[in-house]
């Protein structure tokens, strides 16, 4: 019996250890080949991808066409499942391949028709335009003709990948575009207030504009039913339904007036939420009169954001108000609404939604001429008026892409304002830097032109009195050259120069803490250099704190733990660092405080600090409810978060962890081997920002891709992004990365003298 007994434990663990051979041998043949030579239809000659240690890719090529392939080889080598996720996504394909439980998702992203808007994108574009997608495509379409064996994803999910097209191309950028515009959001989040009972006196107490720009008064507010607050509340919900990117980011350029090396230094960091793989791709791209590094996004050609031999770039969101929600008087019968006086019929388009194990799903979709009639999203909501959206993304002559590819070659101010003509959405703050010394900056993109009377704060009659009048013309878009100051910072501030006749927001990018710490310490040296724009780009010093800190002075705390703690608080200089116990203690104190007026928006109100502040200066009616004052509410949160942790507060990095979970694994017995954690400091009003999840502490969103442009020598330039460059576990790049971008090192960006780990040539 026992000898039976040893037998059956040897043989089953004989047999674990062969499956696990076996799978980690599988695991390692979906890597793909990287060395020697391929050989590819299309190609018109032989095209070089090297490889640093990093696993950085450098292309280099005979003619444009072939570039733009190998780009497309190259992605789909080191992010295929990431490119194949991102195009169901914004296809509303997802219940394909995870069945009924992304039925919901799919009909949402089916409704808004990025997809379409893709679709008719492609058309819009410039003949160049065009071609550089069509070379990508067939990169990546033939690469899946080579029959690689794919990544693990494909097969646990049974997944085969159909041949790309342009639209797969451009719906990413579509559905990153969506979510730069996040006017929506706060204009349902006003509606909802209103739905509530709040006044609109109330909700510009609760709402501040942006630093306090004085509120203009809508001339005809809709005044939604408390019927209709159940359909604004589950469209917040269905909106999260995209995924989720953040609306801020910074960038600066310093010319050579206050530099070191007398030439311009240029910073860059988008701050989106947190995924993985890394949405950015870095790459070097070079064929005859094109060289251009920087951040690629897997799935779309060209450089978004980095430099040629002549100029640099950085983006920013400008938060221009590019949306508006309209209230539609629907006819009885449910075909169509009225529009200036005259019934007018929705037009109709069926979508057919394939279900994994199940029948596939139909849904009807209604576009009014605004667009898209949203509450149909939420269609089981009981509500009194349907509600329409207009966004100037889904404006069928969107050329945006064209920018990029004219960017990445540009060699001057000129050239570089030319490409700014093809731009349409999301509006960005583009700075601008090039090798003989000048700096600029530009704000493109279509943006809409009100009639007086109309805020864009709330939802106004879909009834053809309020429609937008036009867009600004191209001419008249904020921009700056050469500024006395000899420096530009944006980081979604108000931007509008004085006496500017057009209203681009009033919200911006909340308070301007950001903008207001760049140009502290720009200011506070007199010759930066690398070093010195690095320092910048890391600076975690919380000016929320600084202006919270007065009014924490006073808190009537009573308990001594209490008061020991408070102690401690107030010398603390204000940095977030993830090392600090003192900025754990700060900010769940500020998220407790937040929690001030839940009865009225049932929601945190972390996002907006200067109703807290001025809850604590002039008192508010949350407080009086209580019958308490401010000070002594915001006292006893104190108190509270004191008796929770009492003196042994941990360090903020480790409650503030940013996790990098896989999409869909995240939630398998596979997530260890796929999810990766670090500790991370920050908040969401610092520089190197760490947004931070109200409940759980946790980073939501953070520094995605870090720049640092060098006009004195351009190759000393840096970059460096989250994660690693490859999507599979396997690869020695798929979390290398990381550990640097955490600490704060970067990659030096070369296009030449770079080391060659790796190279693989591709022939025809």
């Amino acid at each position: 019996m026992l000898k039976w007994i040893k037998r059956l434990v040897l043989g089953f663990f004989s047999i674990t250890l062969l499956v696990v051979i076996g799978s980690y041998w599988f695991l390692q043949t979906t890597l793909p080949t990287v060395t020697g030579e391929l050989h590819f239809k299309g190609l018109l000659a032989p095209v070089t991808i090297s490889r640093e240690p990093s696993g950085v890719v450098h292309i280099q090529a005979e003619n444009e066409t072939d570039l733009f392939y190998a780009q497309g080889v190259a992605h789909a080598q080191d992010r295929l499942w990431q490119m194949e996720f991102q195009r169901r996504i914004g296809a509303g394909r997802l219940a394909e391949i995870l069945g009924n439980k992304a039925i919901d998702q799919d009909k949402f992203l089916r409704t808004w028709g990025f997809y379409r808007a893709a679709e008719q994108a492609y058309l819009a574009l410039d003949s160049e335009g065009k071609a550089v997608i069509n070379a990508y495509v067939a990169g990546i379409n033939g690469y899946l003709e080579s029959d690689p064996t794919l990544p693990i994803e494909f097969y646990l999910l049974g997944v085969k990948p159909a041949k790309w097209t342009p639209a797969d191309v451009l719906v990413w950028s579509k559905m990153m575009s969506f979510n730069l515009a996040g006017n929506r959001r706060t204009e349902l989040r006003r509606y909802a207030l209103l739905a509530k009972g709040l006044t609109e006196e109330r909700i510009a107490e609760l709402m501040p504009l942006y630093a306090n720009q004085v509120q203009p008064a809508d001339a005809a507010p809709i005044h939604p039913t408390t019927r209709d607050y159940q359909l604004i509340e589950a469209l917040f919900k269905a909106d999260k339904f995209t995924p989720v990117t953040s609306e801020v980011s910074n960038n600066w350029v310093i010319s050579g007036q206050h530099t070191a090396s007398g030439q311009p230094l240029l910073a860059n960091d988008p701050h989106l939420a947190i995924s993985n793989p890394s949405l950015w791709y870095l790459v070097h791209l070079s064929a005859p009169h094109y060289n251009a590094i920087g951040a690629s996004l897997p799935g779309l050609p060209c450089v978004v954001i980095g430099h040629n031999q002549d100029i640099a770039w950085g983006v920013t969101n400008v938060e221009a108000d590019v949306e508006d929600i309209y209230v539609l008087d629907e006819t009885a019968d449910g075909k169509g609404y009225l529009y200036q006086n005259v019934v007018t019929p929705y037009t109709i388009r069926t979508e057919t939604i394939k279900v994994k194990g199940e029948a596939d799903q139909s849904i009807t979709i209604k576009e009014s001429l605004y667009g898209v009639v949203i509450s149909d999203l939420v269609a089981d909501v009981p509500h009194t008026k349907p509600l329409a959206l207009r966004w100037t993304g889904h404006d069928a002559d969107d050329t945006t892409f064209s920018t990029y590819y004219w960017i990445n070659k540009a060699r001057d101010w000129t050239d570089f304002n030319a490409a700014m003509r093809f731009y349409i959405a999301p509006s960005q703050n583009f700075i601008y830097a090039d090798k003989v010394g000048n700096i600029g900056h530009i704000v493109p993109g279509r943006l809409p032109i009100r009639k007086t009377g109309h805020s864009g704060l709330y939802p106004v009659a879909g009834n053809g009195d309020w429609d937008w009048q036009g867009f600004i013309p191209f001419e008249a878009l904020p921009r700056t050259y050469n500024p006395p100051a000899g420096y530009i910072a944006t980081a979604n501030n108000d931007i509008s120069p004085p006496n500017y006749p057009y209203h681009i927001s009033l919200e911006w990018g909340g308070e301007p803490y950001r903008f207001q710490r760049i140009n502290q310490l720009i200011t506070a040296t007199d010759k930066h250099d690398l070093a010195s724009v690095r320092a910048i780009q890391q600076d975690q010093h919380s000016l929320l704190y600084d202006d919270f800190r007065p009014y924490l002075q006073n808190l009537p705390v009573t308990s001594p733990t209490a008061q020991a703690a408070l102690k401690r608080l107030l010398v603390w200089r204000g940095d977030m660092s993830r090392h600090s116990s003192e900025a754990t203690l700060f900010m769940a104190w500020y998220m407790g405080f937040a929690r001030l007026p839940n009865a009225e928006t049932g929601e945190s109100w972390y996002f907006y600090p200067r109703y807290l502040l001025n809850a604590l200066k002039s008192g508010d009616s949350a407080c009086a409810t209580q019958k308490r004052s401010c000070l002594e509410i915001a006292a006893q949160v104190f108190e509270t978060v004191v008796e929770q942790w009492k003196t042994d507060i941990p360090q903020w990095g480790f409650i503030h962890q940013a996790e990098f979970n896989h999409a869909i694994l995240t939630h398998t017995p596979l997530a260890p081997l796929f999810d990766r954690r670090v500790d991370f400091g920050g908040e969401r009003f610092t520089i190197n920002t760490g947004w931070v999840d109200p409940d759980t502490f946790k980073t939501t969103h953070l520094p995605s891709y870090r720049q640092l442009i060098d006009f004195s020598q351009l190759d000393n330039s840096e970059y460096i992004h989250t994660v690693g460059q490859s999507g599979n576990v396997m690869s020695a790049h798929f979390d290398d990365l990381l550990p640097l971008w955490q600490k704060g090192e970067y990659l030096s960006m070369k296009t030449t003298g770079y080391v060659e780990a790796e190279k693989l040539v591709l022939k025809p």
